[in-house]
C-alpha cells in the first residue's frame, strides 16, 4: 500500500500513540550519503567560521563576535546531529552513530553517553507524574506548589523564571553541570563519558589559548556555545510546555500516548527548521525516536493528521512560557496568575 493512502480521513478516529508506531516503523531506515551529506554541511560551515572569526580578530572584535553568533547557529544544528545519534538514528551503524555523536560531544560540550542516558530517560517517561527530575524541564502540580511553603514557592518561581531558565541555566548546564555525570554518578561507564569529553575540550581549548590568547576564547567560543546552548533550551522547553500538553500518575501513563498527546509540533520558518534539524516536529520524534532528522518532514507531507496536530507557532510558544503548573483537575499547564484566580 502506498503510504498516502494511509493518510486519515476526516470520519476516521484518531489513532492512538500505539497505533502510530507501526506506521512510523515505515521511515526509521537512514540514508548514509544523505547522514554525511547533512553532517558535511553543518561541520564544515561551523570550522569554516570559527576559522572566519578568529581570523577577523586582527581587525574588529565585533566583527568576530558576529561572525560567532552565526556560527552558534550550526553548532545548534550540531547538537541536533548529535542527538540524532544518540537514538541509532543517523546510521544504521550504532557504533558509526555512538563515535559520531562523541565527537560531536566534544564541540558541543556535551558527554555524549552520559546525555544518551539521561535523554533515554526522558523518553521513556516524558509526562509520567511520578517519574520526572531527569532529562526535563520540572513541572509541579497545582496541589504541589500549593503544599510548599512561601520559600518553597520563591525556589519554584525563580526556578521557572525565564531569565533563569533561558539565561543563566544554558550556561550553566552546558559549561558547568555538563562537566560531571549527574544522575548516574555510580557507573564507571558515564564517568569516563564525562572525563574524556573534558579532556578533549581542554585539550582543544588549550591549543586555542596557546596560538590565539583569550581572545578568541572569549569572542568567538563563548559567544557561539552559549547561543546555541540557549536555544537549545528554549527548543526543548516549549516542545513539552503548552496548555494541552499532556501529564498523567504511572497507572493512567502509556508511553505512546504521552508523546502524542504531550509534544508540540513548532512550526517555524524553512531557515529555522533546517537550523535546528526539524527538532520541531517533536510529536513525531517522540512517538518514533528512531526516525532520521531529514524524514521528519516526509513524515508531515504522508499523514497529515500529524501535520495538524499540536502545531504552535512562535508567537503562541512566547504566550506558553507564562505556563508554569500542571492542574490535574482541568488537565492543562497553567500560570500562576491562573492559579491565584483559582485560589480566590
Amino acid at each position: 500500500m502506498d503510504k498516502n493512502s494511509e493518510g486519515l480521513s476526516p470520519a476516521t478516529p484518531p489513532r492512538s500513540g500505539q497505533e502510530w508506531v507501526r506506521t512510523l516503523a515505515l521511515y526509521r531506515t537512514p540514508n548514509a550519503l544523505r547522514s554525511w551529506f547533512e553532517l558535511a554541511v553543518t561541520i564544515g560551515p561551523f570550522i569554516a567560521l570559527w576559522a572566519l572569526a578568529w581570523w577577523s580578530l586582527s581587525y574588529s572584535y565585533w566583527a568576530a563576535f558576529a561572525i560567532s553568533m552565526i556560527n552558534g547557529a550550526f553548532l545548534l544544528r550540531l547538537f541536533c546531529i548529535q542527538h540524532d545519534c544518540g537514538h541509532g538514528a543517523f546510521f544504521n551503524s550504532r557504533s558509526l552513530s555512538d563515535w559520531t555523536g562523541r565527537v560531536l560531544g566534544v564541540l558541543t560540550l556535551t558527554p555524549y553517553d552520559v546525555w544518551r542516558r539521561t535523554h533515554s530517560i526522558h523518553h521513556g517517561a516524558s509526562g509520567n507524574l511520578d517519574r520526572r527530575g531527569i532529562g526535563d524541564v520540572y513541572t509541579m502540580t497545582v496541589a504541589e506548589y500549593a503544599a510548599l511553603s512561601p520559600m518553597g514557592k520563591l525556589q519554584y518561581r525563580m526556578y521557572r523564571n525565564p531569565v533563569v531558565l533561558f539565561g543563566l541555566a544554558p550556561g550553566y548546564l552546558f559549561l558547568l553541570q555538563n562537566r560531571l555525570p549527574f544522575g548516574l554518578m555510580n557507573s564507571v561507564k558515564y564517568w569516563i563519558s564525562a572525563m574524556a569529553t573534558n579532556a578533549a575540550s581542554i585539550v582543544a581549548l588549550g591549543i586555542i589559548l596557546y596560538f590565539g590568547g583569550l581572545a578568541p576564547i572569549l569572542l568567538v567560543f563563548l559567544p557561539s556555545t552559549l547561543l546555541a546552548a540557549t536555544a537549545g533550551m528554549w527548543l526543548f522547553y516549549v516542545q513539552h510546555q503548552f496548555e494541552d500538553t499532556h501529564w498523567d500518575v504511572e497507572e493512567d501513563w502509556q508511553v505512546h500516548d504521552a508523546a502524542l498527546q504531550g509534544s508540540s509540533h513548532y512550526v517555524m520558518p524553512s531557515v529555522l527548521q533546517w537550523l535546528s534539524a526539524n527538532i520541531g516536529i517533536h510529536h513525531v520524534h517522540h512517538i518514533y525516536a528512531r526516525i532520521p532528522f531529514y524524514r521528519l518532514p516526509e513524515v508531515l507531507r504522508d499523514h497529515k493528521e500529524l501535520a495538524e496536530g499540536n502545531r504552535m507557532t512562535i508567537g503562541e510558544s512566547f504566550r506558553n512560557a507564562r505556563l508554569k503548573l500542571w492542574d490535574e483537575k482541568t488537565k492543562q499547564l497553567i500560570s500562576f496568575s491562573q492559579v491565584r484566580t483559582l485560589e480566590r
